[in-house]
């Protein structure tokens, strides 16, 4: 499945790094504009990340914004999906 792949190499793409917040982790993926996340341990900011990158590309195929190209892998968006998804 495309979305699938699209969701692994964007995952691939993310930087982590440590911060000083009762969260300690941040995790952001810079071909994603606004995906980020942070969490109690490495695992947990990841989780968040990957949810926040599903939450990302669903409001924008959604709303018909253009999804940027990752590692080749390309997702159109065509009619916008309907709300109650």
């Amino acid at each position: 499945m495309v979305l699938t792949r699209y969701i692994l190499a964007a995952m691939r793409k993310a930087h982590y790094e440590p911060i000083a917040d009762e969260r300690p982790y941040y995790g952001h993926i810079p071909e994603c504009p606004g995906v980020w996340a942070t969490g109690r341990t490495l695992e947990e900011c990841r989780d968040e990340l990957q949810e926040a990158l599903e939450d990302w590309l669903l409001l924008g195929l959604r709303l018909g914004h253009p999804i940027l190209e990752i590692d080749g892998i390309r997702i159109e968006s065509g009619t916008p999906l309907p709300v109650d998804v």
